[in-house]
């Protein structure tokens, strides 16, 4: 298990870098992810928004769950064997980055870098990409599915809001929240919610 108050470090928002190499462009590409589901998502809307591209490089260290199991992955994407996608990882490992992906964009521009000059230039992509984003220290989180009726609705949310949560509503014919709470607090979170409506709320972790 993981200490649930401890703090971890993670880039602050997504951000890009971009800049040539003997012709060839290289833009980095990174964002905070909170699931591998999360990573995967944004390697896919980078691979669709930059399909003309070359190659898509995609890198990502997520912190999988609450046991505390680091899911790290790369990919070289038709670049010689590690060349890409491994130097995009350990910039991430080297900065002791968490719960972040990285996508590495490359237009070829006719000259060939060779192996050497591939590791530079992904690593660099990386870097500069998580220099534009930004590090901060986090606390790990969980979503919690809160599916309740409405006449709770209007407790529940005021308990959210005066927790300063970030949260998504959905009202169709039950009421349902998605919470971002950290892992530390969602055991009180769940027993408040619980005696505020005398055990009607259905929660889940999502």
């Amino acid at each position: 298990m993981t200490d649930e108050s401890a703090t971890y470090r993670t880039v602050e928002s997504a951000a890009t870098a971009r800049f040539v190499v003997q012709g060839s462009e290289f833009i980095g590409h990174v964002r905070p992810v909170e699931s591998v589901e999360g990573a995967e998502s944004f390697v896919e809307s980078v691979e669709t928004e930059y399909d003309d591209a070359t190659h898509n490089v995609p890198a990502y260290r997520v912190r999988a769950d609450t046991e505390g199991l680091l899911r790290e992955y790369s990919s070289d994407d038709g670049e010689p064997t590690g060349s890409a996608g491994k130097p995009a990882l350990n910039v991430l490992t080297q900065r002791d980055l968490e719960n972040v992906a990285v996508v590495v964009t490359r237009y070829y521009g006719g000259t060939n870098l060779g192996v050497g000059g591939l590791v530079r230039a992904y690593s660099r992509a990386v870097k500069d990409a998580v220099d534009a984003a930004g590090v901060v220290e986090e606390r790990p989180h969980e979503r919690l599915s809160i599916t309740l009726e409405y006449d709770d609705s209007g407790t529940v949310r005021g308990i959210l809001e005066s927790e300063g949560l970030e949260f998504e509503a959905e009202y169709t014919a039950d009421v349902g929240f998605v919470v971002r709470v950290p892992v530390a607090d969602a055991a009180a979170l769940r027993d408040r919610i619980q005696s505020a409506t005398s055990g009607r709320a259905a929660i889940e972790r999502v």
